[in-house]
Protein backbone atom coordinates (compact mmCIF):
# COMPACT_ATOMS: atom_id res chain seq x y z
CA UNK A 1 0.00 0.00 0.00
CA UNK A 2 1.66 3.13 -0.69
CA UNK A 3 2.11 6.46 1.48
CA UNK A 4 -0.33 8.82 -0.41
CA UNK A 5 -4.11 7.34 -0.93
CA UNK A 6 -4.41 4.02 -1.35
CA UNK A 7 -8.37 3.43 -1.42
CA UNK A 8 -9.68 4.62 -4.23
CA UNK A 9 -12.78 2.64 -4.66
CA UNK A 10 -13.56 3.37 -8.77
CA UNK A 11 -9.60 2.90 -9.84
CA UNK A 12 -9.74 2.56 -13.74
CA UNK A 13 -8.47 -0.65 -14.74
CA UNK A 14 -5.43 -0.12 -17.27
CA UNK A 15 -3.05 -2.23 -19.04
CA UNK A 16 0.33 -0.75 -20.54
CA UNK A 17 3.15 -2.96 -21.68
CA UNK A 18 6.80 -1.63 -21.84
CA UNK A 19 9.55 -3.13 -23.65
CA UNK A 20 13.43 -3.48 -23.28
CA UNK A 21 16.10 -4.36 -25.71
CA UNK A 22 18.27 -6.74 -24.46
CA UNK A 23 20.26 -7.64 -27.30
CA UNK A 24 19.22 -7.76 -31.01
CA UNK A 25 17.52 -11.38 -30.49
CA UNK A 26 15.53 -11.06 -27.20
CA UNK A 27 13.35 -8.76 -25.57
CA UNK A 28 12.00 -8.04 -21.85
CA UNK A 29 8.36 -6.87 -21.70
CA UNK A 30 6.55 -5.62 -18.38
CA UNK A 31 2.80 -5.42 -18.46
CA UNK A 32 0.70 -3.48 -16.06
CA UNK A 33 -2.15 -3.92 -14.92
CA UNK A 34 -4.11 -1.35 -12.66
CA UNK A 35 -6.66 -3.94 -10.11
CA UNK A 36 -9.01 -4.01 -7.23
CA UNK A 37 -10.64 -0.95 -4.49
CA UNK A 38 -6.35 -0.29 -3.63
CA UNK A 39 -5.30 0.48 -7.10
CA UNK A 40 -2.49 -2.33 -6.73
CA UNK A 41 0.04 -2.48 -9.88
CA UNK A 42 0.00 -5.83 -10.84
CA UNK A 43 2.44 -7.47 -13.47
CA UNK A 44 3.06 -9.81 -15.73
CA UNK A 45 6.88 -10.10 -17.28
CA UNK A 46 7.64 -11.91 -20.10
CA UNK A 47 10.11 -12.57 -22.97
CA UNK A 48 10.67 -13.77 -26.25
CA UNK A 49 10.48 -17.26 -25.25
CA UNK A 50 6.99 -16.40 -24.36
CA UNK A 51 7.37 -17.72 -20.67
CA UNK A 52 6.26 -15.61 -18.23
CA UNK A 53 5.57 -14.53 -14.58
CA UNK A 54 3.40 -13.18 -12.41
CA UNK A 55 4.07 -10.58 -9.89
CA UNK A 56 1.91 -9.56 -6.92
CA UNK A 57 -1.53 -10.08 -8.45
CA UNK A 58 -4.19 -8.12 -7.28
CA UNK A 59 -7.00 -8.58 -9.64
CA UNK A 60 -10.28 -8.62 -7.21
CA UNK A 61 -12.87 -9.49 -8.72
CA UNK A 62 -13.82 -11.82 -11.94
CA UNK A 63 -13.66 -9.13 -14.36
CA UNK A 64 -10.06 -8.33 -13.12
CA UNK A 65 -9.11 -12.21 -13.62
CA UNK A 66 -10.81 -12.10 -17.10
CA UNK A 67 -8.52 -9.25 -18.26
CA UNK A 68 -5.38 -10.72 -16.93
CA UNK A 69 -6.49 -14.35 -17.89
CA UNK A 70 -7.05 -12.89 -21.62
CA UNK A 71 -3.82 -10.89 -21.77
CA UNK A 72 -1.95 -14.04 -20.93
CA UNK A 73 -4.27 -15.52 -23.53
CA UNK A 74 -3.75 -13.52 -26.51
CA UNK A 75 -0.05 -13.17 -26.65
CA UNK A 76 0.60 -16.87 -26.05
CA UNK A 77 2.34 -16.76 -23.00
CA UNK A 78 3.09 -20.01 -20.54
CA UNK A 79 3.45 -18.73 -16.54
CA UNK A 80 6.03 -20.38 -15.15
CA UNK A 81 5.94 -18.66 -11.56
CA UNK A 82 3.72 -15.99 -9.18
CA UNK A 83 5.78 -13.86 -6.88
CA UNK A 84 5.01 -11.66 -4.12
CA UNK A 85 7.05 -8.72 -3.26
CA UNK A 86 4.92 -8.92 0.08
CA UNK A 87 2.03 -10.07 0.99
CA UNK A 88 -0.28 -7.26 2.15
CA UNK A 89 -3.53 -8.45 0.85
CA UNK A 90 -3.43 -5.86 -2.03
CA UNK A 91 -1.06 -7.57 -3.34
CA UNK A 92 -2.34 -11.33 -2.79
CA UNK A 93 -5.91 -11.01 -3.89
CA UNK A 94 -5.41 -12.99 -7.02
CA UNK A 95 -2.68 -15.44 -5.90
CA UNK A 96 -5.30 -18.25 -5.08
CA UNK A 97 -6.68 -17.53 -8.65
CA UNK A 98 -3.50 -17.60 -10.73
CA UNK A 99 -2.20 -20.80 -8.53
CA UNK A 100 -5.15 -22.89 -9.85
CA UNK A 101 -5.70 -21.23 -13.49
CA UNK A 102 -1.79 -21.64 -14.21
CA UNK A 103 -0.40 -24.29 -11.49
CA UNK A 104 2.52 -22.26 -10.83
CA UNK A 105 4.73 -22.13 -7.78
CA UNK A 106 4.17 -19.27 -5.71
CA UNK A 107 7.61 -17.30 -4.48
CA UNK A 108 8.24 -14.62 -1.89
CA UNK A 109 10.12 -14.56 1.33
CA UNK A 110 9.45 -16.42 4.23
CA UNK A 111 9.18 -13.36 6.86
CA UNK A 112 5.75 -12.59 5.16
CA UNK A 113 3.94 -15.90 5.52
CA UNK A 114 2.30 -14.57 8.89
CA UNK A 115 -0.05 -12.23 6.34
CA UNK A 116 -0.80 -15.17 3.69
CA UNK A 117 -1.49 -17.20 6.78
CA UNK A 118 -3.81 -14.43 8.05
CA UNK A 119 -5.35 -13.08 4.61
CA UNK A 120 -9.11 -13.31 5.62
CA UNK A 121 -8.55 -11.46 8.99
CA UNK A 122 -6.67 -8.83 7.13
CA UNK A 123 -9.10 -8.12 4.68
CA UNK A 124 -12.44 -8.34 7.09
CA UNK A 125 -10.47 -5.56 8.90
CA UNK A 126 -10.84 -3.41 5.96
CA UNK A 127 -14.45 -4.50 5.32
CA UNK A 128 -13.42 -7.31 2.66
CA UNK A 129 -15.35 -10.74 3.27
CA UNK A 130 -15.01 -13.76 1.70
CA UNK A 131 -11.53 -13.63 0.26
CA UNK A 132 -10.07 -15.93 -2.22
CA UNK A 133 -7.36 -17.42 0.01
CA UNK A 134 -3.87 -17.50 -0.98
CA UNK A 135 -2.06 -20.98 -1.28
CA UNK A 136 0.99 -21.01 0.44
CA UNK A 137 4.31 -20.45 -0.92
CA UNK A 138 6.38 -23.44 -2.52
CA UNK A 139 9.71 -21.70 -2.47
CA UNK A 140 11.51 -18.79 -0.38
CA UNK A 141 13.81 -16.41 -1.35
CA UNK A 142 16.09 -13.93 0.22
CA UNK A 143 18.82 -11.07 -0.48
CA UNK A 144 20.71 -12.43 -3.81
CA UNK A 145 19.35 -15.41 -4.90
CA UNK A 146 18.06 -15.37 -8.57
CA UNK A 147 15.06 -16.46 -10.39
CA UNK A 148 15.25 -17.36 -13.64
CA UNK A 149 12.47 -18.07 -16.70
CA UNK A 150 12.95 -18.47 -20.53
CA UNK A 151 15.42 -15.77 -20.85
CA UNK A 152 15.19 -13.51 -18.20
CA UNK A 153 17.05 -13.53 -14.73
CA UNK A 154 15.88 -11.57 -11.87
CA UNK A 155 17.92 -10.65 -8.69
CA UNK A 156 16.21 -10.83 -5.66
CA UNK A 157 16.52 -8.08 -3.15
CA UNK A 158 15.53 -7.75 0.50
CA UNK A 159 13.69 -4.29 1.32
CA UNK A 160 12.14 -4.20 4.42
CA UNK A 161 10.42 -1.50 6.28
CA UNK A 162 6.93 -1.16 4.41
CA UNK A 163 6.60 -4.92 5.98
CA UNK A 164 9.15 -7.08 8.00
CA UNK A 165 10.20 -8.91 5.06
CA UNK A 166 9.44 -7.23 1.48
CA UNK A 167 11.78 -7.94 -1.26
CA UNK A 168 12.30 -6.21 -4.98
CA UNK A 169 13.02 -8.32 -7.80
CA UNK A 170 15.93 -6.63 -10.08
CA UNK A 171 16.61 -6.97 -13.82
CA UNK A 172 19.86 -6.15 -14.56
CA UNK A 173 20.31 -6.50 -18.19
CA UNK A 174 17.05 -4.42 -18.77
CA UNK A 175 17.55 -2.14 -16.60
CA UNK A 176 14.15 -2.31 -14.45
CA UNK A 177 13.04 -3.08 -10.57
CA UNK A 178 9.75 -4.47 -9.74
CA UNK A 179 10.20 -2.48 -6.41
CA UNK A 180 6.60 -3.22 -4.68
CA UNK A 181 5.82 -0.78 -2.13
CA UNK A 182 9.04 0.27 -0.96
CA UNK A 183 9.62 3.36 -3.65
CA UNK A 184 7.01 4.80 -5.67
CA UNK A 185 7.20 7.85 -8.24
CA UNK A 186 7.27 11.06 -5.74
CA UNK A 187 6.83 9.34 -2.89
CA UNK A 188 7.03 5.80 -0.56
CA UNK A 189 5.52 3.14 0.98
CA UNK A 190 3.25 3.63 4.26
CA UNK A 191 4.98 2.35 7.46
CA UNK A 192 1.88 2.31 9.74
CA UNK A 193 0.74 -1.30 9.48
CA UNK A 194 2.49 -4.58 11.18
CA UNK A 195 6.13 -5.05 10.44
CA UNK A 196 6.68 -0.80 8.90
CA UNK A 197 9.18 1.14 9.98
CA UNK A 198 10.37 4.42 8.48
CA UNK A 199 14.10 4.04 9.35
CA UNK A 200 14.28 0.04 7.84
CA UNK A 201 12.34 1.34 4.64
CA UNK A 202 14.60 4.51 4.16
CA UNK A 203 17.83 2.44 4.73
CA UNK A 204 16.33 -0.03 2.33
CA UNK A 205 16.15 2.44 -0.21
CA UNK A 206 19.39 4.04 0.13
CA UNK A 207 21.45 0.50 0.57
CA UNK A 208 19.17 -1.60 -1.89
CA UNK A 209 17.58 0.68 -4.42
CA UNK A 210 19.10 3.78 -4.61
CA UNK A 211 22.42 1.81 -5.53
CA UNK A 212 21.13 1.07 -9.09
CA UNK A 213 21.74 2.72 -12.00
CA UNK A 214 19.47 6.12 -12.54
CA UNK A 215 18.19 4.65 -15.65
CA UNK A 216 16.53 1.74 -14.13
CA UNK A 217 13.01 1.82 -14.37
CA UNK A 218 11.06 1.41 -10.81
CA UNK A 219 7.89 -0.97 -11.54
CA UNK A 220 6.13 -0.25 -8.06
CA UNK A 221 2.88 -1.41 -6.59
CA UNK A 222 1.05 1.82 -6.95
CA UNK A 223 1.25 4.62 -9.16
CA UNK A 224 2.76 5.28 -12.23
CA UNK A 225 6.01 3.95 -13.31
CA UNK A 226 8.95 6.59 -12.49
CA UNK A 227 13.53 6.04 -12.86
CA UNK A 228 16.13 5.61 -9.92
CA UNK A 229 17.31 8.57 -11.22
CA UNK A 230 14.01 10.62 -10.72
CA UNK A 231 13.81 9.57 -7.40
CA UNK A 232 16.88 10.71 -6.50
CA UNK A 233 16.66 14.20 -7.77
CA UNK A 234 13.25 14.86 -6.57
CA UNK A 235 11.17 12.35 -4.31
CA UNK A 236 10.49 14.33 -0.72
CA UNK A 237 10.74 11.52 1.41
CA UNK A 238 14.90 10.68 0.17
CA UNK A 239 15.79 14.24 -0.13
CA UNK A 240 14.51 14.65 3.53
CA UNK A 241 16.09 11.58 4.19
CA UNK A 242 19.48 12.08 2.82
CA UNK A 243 19.49 15.97 4.92
CA UNK A 244 18.47 14.08 7.84
CA UNK A 245 14.91 15.67 8.55
CA UNK A 246 12.38 12.82 8.05
CA UNK A 247 13.74 10.98 11.45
Amino acid sequence: MSNNSHTRIDAAKTTFVFSFAQNVLQMTKVASFTFSPFSENTYVVYDDTKECIIVDPGCFDQAERDQLQAFISDNDLEPKLLLNTHCHLDHIFGNGFVSRTYNVPLITHEGELEWIEHFPERAAFFGIQNVDQSPLPDRYVDQGDTIEFGNTKLEVLFTPGHSAAHIAFYCKESNFVLAGDVLFNGSIGRVDLPGGDMKTLMTSIETRLMTLPDETTVYAGHMSRTTIGQERKSNPYWLAWKDGSLI
